[in-house]
């Protein structure tokens, strides 16, 4: 079974910043880490492997330090890397974005299975594995928290409003995976060594027979408009100290002033 794992490096941080001219995430300064429902991905992956045999292959669409993450990957068991590398896919929103990785799987396929996590943690918008499989025509369950996969197909379990819903799905096809899927183990060291020597290949714009106006900020019709800081009009109030008895009849007295209930720690 050929298998592909799509993966992202994002920032390691909670406090990300976006550049207010361009409405894109400011990367420099910031440490990276490969996004971590892409590992769940990436284990349901080797798992197949495991089972059936065949090679899993990580890609990613990212600038040259996006190495580090397909080397995690590498680490963890996949057999082979590609970056997906251009200045021109600088600023891609979703839809550029999916446009490039569509092609490089076409290009480095066929693959019976294609992988990705529900989200990347700097985005939340959980697009880019639809629009690949649209764009690939495969078919595609998303938020899958359970699976069986077999070799002429699998059986998904998928996360919805009302509860789950079960899928079969024929192969070829494309899943995006919840973090509850499985537990995706550390790398070994034997793993880690490996990775630090193995090649990755890297594919530009050109080897990709893509339209540089197509790509990047200037092929994304996603448009940020402007940015704003919500203004916080609530004003709280913070008691301190070792003296609980003390905390405790401030917080009563100002439920009592605002008519929350009666004055005294003891009024019912």
């Amino acid at each position: 079974m050929e298998l592909a794992v799509l993966v992202k490096q994002v920032p390691d941080t909670d406090d990300v910043v976006l550049d207010p001219e361009k409405g894109t995430l400011v990367r420099e300064g910031v440490g990276a880490i490969l996004n971590p429902l892409d590992l769940n991905a990436l284990e349901a992956a080797l798992e197949a492997k495991r089972r059936f045999g065949g090679s899993v292959t990580v890609v990613s669409m990212g600038p040259p330090q996006t190495e580090g993450a397909l080397r995690e990957a590498l680490a963890l068991g996949a057999d082979r890397g590609v970056l997906l590398t251009d200045r021109a896919f600088a600023g891609a929103d979703t839809w550029a974005t999916s446009l490039v990785l569509a092609e490089g799987l076409r290009r480095l396929g066929p693959f019976d299975l294609v992988l990705a996590g529900e989200k990347a943690t700097d985005g939340e918008t959980g697009q880019v594995g639809p629009e690949v499989a649209t764009l690939l025509e495969l078919p595609f369950a998303t938020y899958v928290g359970g699976w069986e996969p077999r070799e002429d197909g699998v059986t998904v379990e998928r996360v919805v409003e009302e509860g789950t819903l079960e899928q079969d799905l024929p192969l070829p096809c494309l899943l995006t995976v919840l973090s509850h899927l499985n537990d995706p183990p550390m790398p070994t060291l034997e793993g880690k060594k490996r990775a630090r020597r193995a090649p990755l290949e890297r594919l530009t714009a050109p080897d990709l027979g893509l339209d540089p106006q197509e790509l990047g900020l200037s092929g994304s019709p996603t448009r940020v408009v402007r940015i704003a800081t919500p203004q916080v009009a609530r004003r709280g109030e913070v008691y301190a100290g070792a003296d609980l008895e003390a905390g405790l009849d401030a917080l009563m007295d100002l439920l009592a002033e605002r008519g929350l209930r009666a004055s005294g720690r003891g009024a019912a």
